[in-house]
């Protein structure tokens, strides 16, 4: 086979690629899973609610995150349950002066979190200690898991309990609205989550008859009865990508559904492209399963649809060159709407392939910690070695917490 019908050969592999992307995966690139396309009808009776808010280290930005939850106008019962992950910046103290600043005191309750267990990640863990204090103080409809780093516009929380119901929904999560200040983050957010839907397709995920699941730690509003049926938090307890672990724990029990939102905001910064890079590592290897062979394919995979069309364009004559052309224009396409979601100029988009290089290189760099005994590095944890069988997991949260 000569040279000219190789770079034929692959040049028909990644337009077929593009194709199977952009017309054949439940439209994931063109951001219409959003929450604020839609207004589902709300409930005679408006169930209770409790959020539990995982907290490490998050003094910087708990006053804006908690007095978001605090200020949230949900006509229902509504708790707070913010668990201190031993954190030594003064979390706590700072929300506990949000809330009695806010008036709103006894909305809130702070639990201070233990150590974890052997077989638990940390924020698992510290899921874990506030879903066994919402079941036997509060006992809610609905439990909703949100990171300490996220602004809740004043309706979020009536908007996804109106979704959950009128839906049937055993989970509703969205992902929130990135920062987009910094150039890191300018070019780079917006590729997370187009990745992130690439992966996940939210269309699909909020299928039934699909078995693609996933969520987004940033908000997960679950049925309590079902997180109970589905294994409970337990079930995900070595858990480094928790989000997308019970996302799918929750899809084998009921619907669930997954969206963009512009009612969350993330307060986490990432002034600079190491910030994203560590950000990125520290799970990376872990969606790869810890598989070096895994790794090898994701390599090969973004060379191929990155990577490869832009070579054949501008080196392949003839056919590849045109099939390599129509790649990186179906590619470019793609990658506008997300860029359009976050309010930035799509000509951004012709520069995928460079983003996704960067993230390949991120990516390698995970599975390098992973291998140094330093992956889920994540404020002073290293957890990607957390390995324990779920049912012994089970039994520690019986014990630990009691």
């Amino acid at each position: 086979m000569s040279v000219a019908d190789v770079q034929i050969w692959l040049g028909l592999l990644v337009l077929a690629i593009w194709l199977v992307l952009v017309f054949a995966r439940g439209n994931f690139w063109r951001c219409l899973d959003r929450d604020d396309l839609d207004d589902p009808p709300q409930p005679g009776q408006w169930p209770s609610v409790v959020a539990v808010v995982p907290a490490r280290d998050e003094a910087s930005v708990i006053a804006t995150s908690l007095g978001s939850l605090l200020a949230q106008d949900y006509p229902g019962e509504f708790h707070i349950i913010l668990v201190d992950d031993q954190s030594a910046d003064g979390t706590a103290e700072i929300a506990r002066a949000c809330a009695a600043g806010a008036g709103r005191a006894e909305r809130l309750v702070i639990v201070s979190g233990a150590q974890p267990p052997q077989g638990w990640t940390g924020k698992v863990w510290a899921m874990a200690q506030g879903v066994r204090l919402a079941r036997e103080t509060f006992a809610p409809r609905y439990i909703l898991f949100t990171d300490a780093d996220i602004a809740h516009r004043p309706d979020n929380l009536r908007a996804v309990v109106v979704r959950a119901e009128a839906g049937g929904y055993g989970m509703v999560s969205l992902m929130a609205t990135w920062r987009c200040q910094s150039a890191a983050e300018k070019w780079m957010i917006p590729a997370f989550t187009y990745f992130f839907q690439m992966l996940y397709p939210f269309r699909w995920v909020s299928d039934v008859r699909k078995r693609d699941a996933g969520a987004a730690g940033n908000s997960m509003l679950t049925r309590a009865d079902l997180l109970e049926k589905a294994g409970g938090i337990e079930s995900i307890a070595n858990a480094l990508i928790d989000d997308c672990a019970l996302g799918a724990r929750m899809k084998t029990v009921g619907p669930i559904w997954l969206g963009l939102s512009q009612r969350l905001q993330s307060l986490r910064p990432y002034p600079r492209f190491v910030d994203i890079h560590k950000m990125v590592s520290r799970s990376a290897y872990a969606q790869l399963r810890f598989s070096p062979v895994w790794l090898a394919g994701a390599v090969l995979g973004l060379a191929l649809t990155f990577f490869a069309p832009v070579l054949l364009a501008v080196s392949a004559p003839g056919i590849a060159g045109l099939c390599g052309i129509a790649a990186y224009v179906l590619m470019s396409v793609s990658f506008a709407p997300i860029q359009r979601f976050y309010g930035l100029p799509r000509w951004r988009a012709l520069v995928l392939p460079l983003i996704a290089a960067l993230y390949m290189v991120y990516t390698l760099d995970s599975a390098l910690q992973y291998w140094r005994g330093r992956g889920g590095m994540w404020k002073g944890r290293a957890q990607a070695h957390v390995a324990y069988p779920a049912r012994e997991a089970r039994k520690t949260i019986e014990t630990e917490t009691s």
